[in-house]
């Protein structure tokens, strides 16, 4: 008879005020199932002699005082992927016994139980449970259904590798002449070394590495914000493939959203703080965007539906009221009950301000994205905050859905 998966485990970092309150919640965790929980005040390790962070500066200032709950949680009978559905709710679980004690869950990690286990850190163990495991329901639950999708969209092929790089570096020889000129990220496309380098294998490689420059993870720095007029240049160049071009066009939507994004990501963490502003490269990277838009726009009655879904979620990232974007979403053909309904009144209500509408819109997206639905799940969120974050994984869904083309670019950035 052949063995079972093996077990696998989450560990749950949460962050609460006080030695008091990081009790109460590893208790409650205990509770649940948890295997092994400790509590340890924050930056533990920098009082232990023997540490290599023992006496070295905070790396989050702000938790001063604060103190961390380590939770093990153990899943056993099923491989990862059927867990995903449970797991979701067991993340949300735990945000709110946080929430409930007034901090926040700072985030977990995931791993055969075992070796989770293994390493797991007994400093300031307060709960061993050994052998216990969260009880998991029967059936698990599973994804919900995706609606029907609206009619198909032809974004446009992604073009020969070799011929988007040839466009994308004669577009960096027009701005910036050579690679000392270019911007940080940038000087790279310029060098004598990429111009001998290996080649690609497909434009997506290529349009990955330029992202991932401008862009490290998708985190905006000040490199960010002197690479996003360069990134306008190229999705205005009719060299470029249609589909590079959207995919350029979906890296600044991406890039438009990390603010908004991050406020969702972080909404407990600043509600058991108190108040802290986007970051200064967040907020310059989607007014450089703002500035280059009108050109984009420019080019509106020219462009194809995929490309104006996109530049509408762009134009309503950066707040701008253009007539012909405000009046695009009634035109489109999106049946009833379908994916595209529901996309198509979520984008409507952020460009025309409709904070009413924003909550049913997101509802009806909540009931077939669960990751629209885990970042809802949290009361601190708020709703046009969560509208903007969600847009670039809504553009990804319904421009590259699978019905939508036949040699998609990079579905995933």
């Amino acid at each position: 008879m052949a063995a079972g998966p093996p077990a696998w485990g989450v560990q749950y970092t949460l962050s609460l005020p006080s030695e008091d309150t990081a009790l109460a919640a590893a208790a409650e965790l205990s509770g649940m199932g948890h295997r092994l929980t400790a509590v340890r005040v924050h930056g533990h390790f920098r009082f232990v002699p023997s540490s290599f962070w023992y006496g070295r500066p905070s790396m989050d200032p702000e938790l001063e005082g604060w103190w961390q709950v380590f939770s093990l949680a153990v899943h056993s009978g099923y491989e990862r992927g059927a867990l995903e559905p449970f797991l979701r709710g067991e993340r949300m679980r735990v945000a709110q016994v946080a929430r409930d004690h007034g901090g926040f869950q700072q985030g977990c990690g995931e791993g055969h139980a075992a070796t989770l286990e293994g390493v797991f850190t007994r400093d300031g163990l307060v709960h061993d449970r050994p052998g216990a495991q969260v009880a998991l329901p029967s059936p698990l639950p599973d994804d919900p259904a995706r609606p029907p999708a609206g009619p198909p969209w032809n974004a446009g092929g992604a073009g020969e590798p070799a011929e988007v790089v040839q466009a994308v570096v004669a577009v960096a020889e027009r701005l910036y002449g050579r690679a000392e000129d270019a911007p940080d990220a940038l000087g790279w496309l310029l060098d004598e070394e990429f111009a001998f380098g290996e080649p690609y294998g497909t434009a997506d490689e290529f349009l990955g590495d330029l992202a991932d420059a401008v862009a490290h993870q998708g985190t905006c720095t000040d490199t960010t914000v002197e690479a996003v007029p360069f990134l306008m240049e190229l999705a205005c160049d009719d060299d470029i493939a249609a589909g590079s071009r959207l995919t350029l066009l979906h890296d600044l939507v991406r890039l438009g959203a990390s603010g908004p994004a991050a406020a969702v990501a972080l909404a407990d963490r600043i509600t058991a703080l108190g108040g802290v502003q986007e970051s200064a490269a967040d907020h310059l990277t989607r007014q450089a965007i703002g500035r280059g838009l009108p050109r984009l726009l420019s080019r509106w009655d020219d462009e194809s539906d995929a490309v104006r879904f996109t530049l509408a979620a762009l134009a309503a990232l950066c707040g701008t009221h253009d007539r012909r974007v405000l009046a695009w979403p009634a035109t489109l053909p999106a049946p009833a009950h379908s994916s595209r309904a529901d996309a198509v009144s979520l984008l409507a209500a952020l460009l025309s301000g409709d904070r009413k509408g924003l909550t049913p819109a997101l509802d009806r997206l909540a009931s077939w994205l669960p990751g629209v639905a885990e970042k809802a799940a949290g009361p601190n969120v708020d709703r046009e905050d969560l509208g903007l974050a969600v847009l670039p994984d809504l553009v990804r869904e319904e421009v590259w859905s699978e019905h939508s083309m036949e040699n998609s670019p990079r579905k995933y950035i």
